[in-house]
């Protein structure tokens, strides 16, 4: 069995109606849960760890983001083809944007000057000029097949997606709109996650049981770190070294270390289908959606154990609440 890398690990766990009780004090606002089958949002409160409001939105909405200044959360709707701006500490509706063709991933590059949408079902990349609240589209790229999750470079010149069925990555020059290069990485790559100084570019491979490293300046995967069958998407844990990655299929999470680009522990005893994860400002408690399992969890970091589970709709997929840890990397939320 792995050794993990968490010091408080024998220093004591936490019970687990200790550790619930002390959920509470991780989220400020209430924490946003995207059910994609069900077309809806499910609103958790926080302090009573329960589902308090659901309300429809457009057909499956999948991912969210907020917006450089904070003010708002935005909601893609990708059959729906719009976008729902919340407030992103209660959870509601603040408008609404049109005419945005299936909008699966979505993100802001680094200086906020672009913002990428992937479509998913259209075999597209979108990048629209961005200027405040306002976003005018520079250009559709055609790219196939089935364009997913996406990066960005810290000098916000390059975007990178996964192309899942083609298994490669391309890379996208964003002042030009052009396609710079495309390279094969894998079976049905998803998640990408560039390391510090944007020395490495991380895969998840949901096709496979690992995390290929890329060295995207050389155009070379250089290493496969072994997670589990599934490994599909990323959310650094703000420690300055580690990310962790969720795995659907195996059911579980791999902690990676990024310095030493080992698998540095796992986390077990999950629910069918982790996804997407986000992460308490404190750093203590790891929220996941259970894509298969129609449920939220909650995870106690300091002893790896799942804690609390929450009922929401079908297929949850994206998890936001307001007071969490940012995210340190050029990746967007």
């Amino acid at each position: 069995m792995r050794k993990f890398w968490f010091s408080t690990v024998l220093a004591g766990a936490f019970t687990v109606a200790a550790g619930v009780s002390s959920v509470a004090q991780a989220a400020n606002g209430n924490v946003v849960v995207l059910n994609s089958a069900d077309a809806s949002i499910s609103l958790i409160d926080p302090v009573s760890l329960s589902v308090t409001e659901t309300f429809p939105v457009g057909k499956e909405p999948h991912h969210l983001m907020a917006t450089p200044d904070n003010k708002s959360l935005i909601v893609a709707n990708s059959i729906s083809n719009n976008l729902v701006f919340l407030d992103p500490k209660s959870g509601h509706i603040q408008r609404w944007i049109e005419n945005i063709e299936d909008p699966y991933q979505i993100g802001y590059s680094p200086d906020h000057k672009w913002f990428v949408t992937t479509g998913l079902r259209l075999d597209r990349v979108d990048i629209y000029r961005a200027t405040g609240d306002n976003i005018e589209l520079a250009k559709r790229v055609p790219l196939a097949t089935m364009p997913s999750h996406m990066a960005f470079t810290r000098d916000s010149k390059i975007a990178f997606v996964t192309l899942q069925i083609s298994g490669e990555v391309a890379a996208i020059d964003l002042a030009t709109q052009n396609v710079l290069w495309k390279m094969k990485v894998g079976p049905v790559p998803a998640g990408l996650w560039m390391t510090p100084n944007d020395q490495y570019l991380l895969v998840g491979m949901t096709g496979a049981d690992y995390v290929a490293v890329v060295d995207w300046h050389n155009r070379t995967v250089v290493k496969t770190i072994h997670t589990g069958k599934g490994a599909h998407n990323f959310r650094s844990l703000d420690d300055g070294r580690h990310v962790v990655v969720s795995n659907r299929v195996a059911n579980t999470i791999s902690i990676i270390d990024e310095q030493s680009l080992t698998n540095a522990g796992d986390i077990t005893g999950l629910l069918p289908g982790p996804d997407d994860m986000e992460l308490s400002a404190d750093h203590r408690y790891l929220w996941v959606t259970f894509r298969f399992a129609k449920h939220v969890g909650i995870i106690d970091l300091t002893n790896h154990q799942l804690i609390k589970t929450i009922a929401v709709g079908r297929s949850p997929h994206g998890i936001y609440f307001f007071d969490r840890a940012p995210v340190t990397s050029a990746n967007g939320a």
